[in-house]
C-alpha cells in the first residue's frame, strides 16, 4: 500500500464534507479533494502550530515568503516566473474570481465562460450581478475550445473566465490555442481571469502553459497548492498580476483588510507544499494516472459511456446520454448504485446527461465505485 492511502474506515472518522455529506452506504466521488494523507511536510508545519500551542498573529513577511515559495515552484514546474511583487493572497480562489469580476467589470457586463464548468463560476457570474455568456466546448476525439464561439461571444463580454486546465473535461489548452484566446481578449479589450488551480496535475506529454506567459498585460491569474497537495480546509490561495496596471486597478476596488486573508496554518502549509514536497507530488500523480487509466479502462468497457480521458485533473467526465437512463444519471447512480458522483446538470447545458467522477482515491475504493456502476447499469 502506498504510505498517503486511506482506508474507508478511516476517511468516514475525518470530519471533511466528501465522506459525511451521504448516508455510510454511499461512496462519494463528487467533491474534487483527494482521499489521501497530506505530504510529510505539509503535516510538519501543522503540527508546529499545536505542538507550540501557537494559534497567535502571524507576521506580515510570512505573506513574502509564500509569494516566494510560489514563484520558486513555477519557475521549476512551468518555465513562469511570476514577480512576487504582484501577488495578492486570498482565503480561496473562488473568492479570487469574485473579485476579479467585481474589480475588472460592472454589473450586468458579461463574462464568457467554456461550459460545461466549474459550478462556482456559474455561481459566482450570477453572484456578481455579471451577464454569463457561455461558449460551449466541443467534442470529438477530445474536448476543444469554441474559438469562432469565442470570438462572437467577446463582443458581448468584458472578461473572459477561463479555467486552465479544465475543469471537468481535463483538458489542458496548447499553445495555439491560448495564443488564439489573447488574440480575441487584445481585439475586444477584454480581462482574461485564469483559473489555474489543476496546473500541476497533467498525465503523458500535455504541459500546462501559464495563460500569463502569453498576455500578461491583460491576465490575471488564480491558483493554489489546495488540489495538488490536498489541502483545501487550510484556505490559503493566491491572486496573480500579469502588470502592475493589472493590480493597481485590483487594489483600488479591494484596498487591505477588505478581502480575506489566508491563515497562517493555509500559510506555512502552502509554504511546505510548494517547497519541500515535490517527491510526495510525483508519487502521488503517479498513482493518479494508474487511476485515470482504470476509469478509462472501465469506460471503454462499457460502450455507451462517453468518457475522454482527462489531459489533468483528478476528475472523469462521463457521458451518460446513451444509457436511456431513467432521470437523471446523477439520481440513477445515487439510487441505484449507492455511489455520489458530480451532477452534470450543476456544470451548465452542456452538463445535462453527464456526471463528473473523482479518481483520487485508493485502488481499492475506485474498484468498487466502478463495480457498484456496472452493477446498476447491468439491471436497467
Amino acid at each position: 500500500m502506498q504510505d498517503f492511502l486511506l482506508t474507508e474506515d478511516e476517511l468516514r472518522a475525518r470530519g471533511g464534507l466528501k465522506w459525511r455529506k451521504y448516508p455510510p452506504d454511499v461512496l462519494p466521488a463528487f467533491v474534487a479533494d483527494l482521499d489521501f494523507k497530506v505530504a510529510p511536510a505539509v503535516q510538519s508545519a501543522f503540527a508546529r502550530f499545536v505542538d507550540h500551542q501557537d494559534y497567535v498573529y502571524g507576521m506580515p513577511a510570512d505573506l513574502e515568503d509564500l509569494y516566494a515559495a510560489f514563484a520558486r515552484w513555477m519557475s521549476r514546474r512551468h518555465a513562469w516566473r511570476p514577480d512576487p511583487a504582484l501577488t495578492t493572497a486570498t482565503a480561496d480562489v473562488v473568492q479570487g474570481v469574485a473579485a476579479s469580476l467585481v474589480a475588472y467589470s460592472a454589473p450586468g457586463d458579461g463574462v464568457v465562460v467554456q461550459t460545461p464548468a466549474y459550478p462556482p463560476f456559474l455561481r459566482v457570474v450570477d453572484g456578481t450581478a455579471r451577464r454569463l455568456v457561455e461558449n460551449p466546448m466541443l467534442i470529438g476525439d477530445r474536448f476543444t475550445l469554441d474559438l469562432d464561439g469565442l470570438q462572437k461571444a467577446a463582443s458581448h463580454a468584458r472578461v473572459i473566465l477561463l479555467c486552465s486546465p479544465h475543469n471537468p473535461t481535463g483538458r489542458v489548452f496548447e499553445k495555439d490555442e491560448l495564443r488564439q484566446i489573447a488574440a480575441i481578449a487584445e481585439e475586444h479589450d477584454l480581462t482574461i481571469v485564469s483559473d489555474e488551480i489543476h496546473a500541476d496535475i497533467t498525465y503523458g506529454t500535455a504541459q500546462h502553459i501559464p495563460m500569463e506567459t502569453l498576455a500578461a498585460e491583460r491576465t490575471v491569474t488564480l491558483t493554489s497548492a489546495t488540489k495538488s497537495f490536498n489541502i483545501p480546509g487550510a484556505r490559503a490561495a493566491l491572486v496573480h498580476f500579469g502588470s502592475p496596471a493589472l493590480k493597481e486597478r485590483f487594489d483600488k476596488v479591494f484596498p487591505e483588510h477588505l478581502l480575506g486573508r489566508p491563515s497562517r496554518f493555509g500559510v506555512d502549509a502552502t509554504i511546505a507544499a510548494w517547497s519541500d514536497s515535490a517527491r510526495w507530488f510525483d508519487d502521488v500523480m503517479q498513482y493518479l494516472a494508474r487511476n485515470r487509466a482504470l476509469v478509462a479502462e472501465w469506460a471503454a468497457s462499457r460502450q455507451r459511456i462517453g468518457h475522454v480521458p482527462p489531459e489533468a485533473t483528478f476528475l472523469a467526465w462521463l457521458d451518460c446520454r446513451q444509457l436511456g437512463l431513467p432521470g437523471s444519471p446523477y439520481d440513477f447512480f445515487l439510487e441505484s448504485a449507492k455511489v455520489a458522483l458530480g451532477d452534470g446538470r450543476d456544470f451548465g447545458g452542456p452538463g445535462i446527461g453527464h456526471v463528473r467522477l473523482n479518481f483520487g482515491t485508493s485502488q481499492e475504493i475506485l474498484s468498487e465505485i466502478l463495480a457498484r456502476m456496472s452493477h446498476a447499469l447491468d439491471e436497467v
